[in-house]
């Protein structure tokens, strides 16, 4: 067996052994299992049969990495996008309106542009194309408005008439309910940071896990109280055979659901044929999923690999075309399995800094999504409370980009401002990314900076525009 693994990961050229491999490969998927909770917990919000999408998750994490252990050979780990999920269930179904059949078409033809787009060299292009500022602000905006629906769905950011939004009130009418799920939430983001802070493997799901069981534990004693007609319901996982064959039921019903155009509609309206073609919506939404897929995966990965010492003098990877092939058809095949983007998790920096170095980290964090699959009740039980302070931290690792603007050039700071702070302010990540876009072309042209908007940036921001004036 280890001369297999040797010839087909080469471990003694990129210096390491099986063991370190395989230790790096379940560091990964401890510091990622999160999304086996939280991708169903925010996809099931469109009305997406919460079972079947956590098989979807753990099928597509496991196609995806597998995918990347063999074509490229590097210790990437892929599992369905956080930000790209939420862009999918509150701005492309609950903002805009659509089915999440047509959501999942867009992310299946957004992975056949990528792909196509990794054949050839037009994926350079538009990647030199959007002004750096934009790539930082894109995942600043992103994490705040993540962190802002985690803050929601733990009760802790509540709705307030008066102010839009208020903070949660501990009184003796709610603490049962609500005021009990906003402390444990509280105390599951500290416990996360601590345990981050001494390095424990997989802080973010054992940070989850204490939650949770805290939550349990409160049930018991009285402190939660059971009201599912207002959406507190039991804490305990149903480990039932019945649950069990419910959730491989709804993952078959997800299954190529996708090419379903009788249930392509909005507002409950269908939508086929040539009005597919020419919505200037659908553009935005296969755009919008293309262009922080692409970011977000080029960027995980840079940053990945040079921490594992893999770039050369000039900042380049070698084989990172089978990196984005990987990504590309994860993001296809997830789709048609029923989940939401697939890409590059930023986590496999844990398995790397465990010494992971070749495909056989992802092979391995692989095999522990697939085994994932038969513990799929406890992931389903898991509450809003216990994911909601990994989606926080999350959030807190995705701002961090904030500190590579530049605040002290206005035609870069302002269209990124702009682009941070409409996402959760307008609860929708699209319109962001389209007003950040429209901002810095205007922005530039007026500062007499005009030779520095390409054409495809000005053909993308009329695109935009025409979206607001007609849609």
């Amino acid at each position: 067996m280890q001369k297999l693994f040797e010839r087909l990961f080469k471990l003694k050229e990129n210096h390491t052994d099986l063991h370190t491999e395989f230790m790096a490969g379940m560091t990964t998927f401890l510091a990622m299992a999160y999304i086996l909770a939280v991708n169903p917990a925010i996809l099931g919000e469109t009305g997406m049969p919460k079972g079947g999408i956590l098989i979807a998750t753990a099928a597509s994490a496991f196609i995806g990495s597998m995918l990347m252990a063999f074509l490229s050979n590097y210790p990437f780990v892929l599992a369905p996008g956080m930000g790209l999920n939420a862009y999918f269930t509150y701005s492309v179904v609950i903002g805009m309106g659509y089915s999440w059949q047509f959501a999942l078409m867009a992310v299946f033809i957004e992975g056949i542009i990528f792909l196509l787009l990794t054949l050839t060299k037009i994926r350079e292009a538009i990647f030199d194309t959007i002004p750096l500022a934009l790539k930082h602000a894109v995942s600043v905006g992103i994490g705040l408005f993540i962190t802002l629906v985690a803050m929601q769905s733990a009760k802790i950011i509540i709705d307030n008439p008066a102010t839009l939004v208020g903070f949660q009130s501990f009184t003796a009418n709610t603490f049962s309910t609500s005021g009990i799920c906003a402390v444990l939430a509280l105390a599951g983001v500290v416990v996360i940071a601590v345990m981050l802070h001494y390095k424990v493997r997989g802080a973010i799901l054992w940070g989850m896990l204490l939650t949770w069981l805290a939550g349990m534990i409160a049930q018991a004693v009285g402190l939660y109280r059971v009201n599912a007609a207002d959406g507190y319901y039991s804490l305990y996982p149903n480990f039932s055979l019945s649950a069990i064959t419910r959730n491989i039921e709804e993952a078959g019903q997800l299954f190529g659901s996708l090419f379903d155009s009788s249930a392509w509609t909005r507002h409950g309206y269908s939508v086929k044929g040539d009005q597919l073609l020419y919505s200037f919506h659908f553009i935005t939404v296969v755009f919008a999923f293309l262009f922080v897929d692409l970011f977000d995966t080029l960027g995980t990965v840079i940053g990945t690999a040079a921490q594992a010492d893999m770039l050369d003098k000039k900042g380049h990877l070698g084989r990172i075309r089978g990196v984005l092939l990987a990504d590309s058809l994860a993001t296809s095949i997830g789709a048609v399995l029923g989940t939401s983007t697939t890409t590059t998790y930023v986590e496999s920096a844990a398995g790397i800094a465990c010494g992971g170095r070749t495909g056989l980290t992802a092979f391995t964090a692989s095999l522990f999504f697939l085994a994932a699959l038969l513990f799929s009740p406890l992931f389903l039980a898991m509450p809003g409370f216990a994911t909601a302070p990994a989606l926080i931290i999350v959030g807190l690792y995705m701002i961090s980009n904030v500190k590579k603007l530049d605040f002290s050039d206005f035609t870069d700071a302002v269209p990124a401002f702009i682009t941070i702070v409409v996402m959760p302010f307008a609860y929708s990540i699209s319109e962001g990314i389209a007003l950040g876009m429209i901002s810095w072309t205007v922005i530039n042209v007026c500062c007499g900076k005009w030779k520095r908007v390409s054409l495809l940036m000005y053909i993308l921001t009329v695109l935009f525009l025409m979206k607001y004036i007609f849609l």
